[in-house]
């Protein structure tokens, strides 16, 4: 039976890495895979998932609008790969875990589970409610601990601690901590 994996971490802890080595896997042993990346996400522009270790791979795009139900209502595919998971809805996280459960399709989902303030994005919240299989990959803080938390700094290297929720800007604007560092940051006043 399939289910429904969400496989997340803090920031740099090579998610799309993970996943764009699953979806080689599958395609060489000749199965389709759909893969996917939020539409929001331009960082290296709309439609690639690049990992910081030089891999980049064309992908489809989903947005607010995008309804997982309808476009594998026909399709055949071994796997859906969703990268930058925290951008889904929590009915697209619905729509994902009924797929997997009702057409037997494996659906592995990457992403963080909350923002530079420590609030859980809904989409993350939603998977981390409904998947059948959470996994936490693991990267470390600059003190060498366990990193839990994403800080947003800013040109001056300050914590954030107000402001939008997603600023797409690069991973320089963005740190990997862990709690004691990331409590302990000077914050930007």
């Amino acid at each position: 039976m399939a289910k429904l994996y969400f496989r997340y971490s803090a920031m740099n802890a090579g998610k799309s890495t993970a996943m764009l080595q699953v979806a080689h896997n599958y395609e060489e042993r000749d199965m389709q895979i759909a893969l996917f990346t939020a539409a929001i996400d331009d960082r290296h522009s709309v439609g690639t998932v690049a990992s910081r270790l030089g891999v980049t791979r064309q992908a489809e795009i989903f947005s607010s609008s995008s309804d997982f139900s309808l476009l594998f209502a026909k399709r055949k595919v071994a796997c859906i790969l969703i990268d930058e998971a925290q951008f889904l809805s929590p009915e697209q996280v619905r729509q994902l875990h009924r797929l997997a459960h009702q057409s037997n399709l494996p659906v592995i989902c990457y992403g963080l589970r909350a923002d530079f303030l420590g609030t859980p994005f809904p989409g993350s919240a939603y998977l981390l409610a409904l998947a059948d299989d959470l996994e936490e990959m693991k990267t470390i803080c600059l003190c060498g601990k366990k990193a839990t938390m994403n800080a947003r700094v800013n040109a001056q290297g300050y914590r954030e601690i107000t402001g939008e929720q997603i600023v797409i800007g690069g991973n320089s604007r963005y740190l990997a901590m862990c709690a004691r560092c990331y409590y302990s940051a000077k914050a930007a006043l």
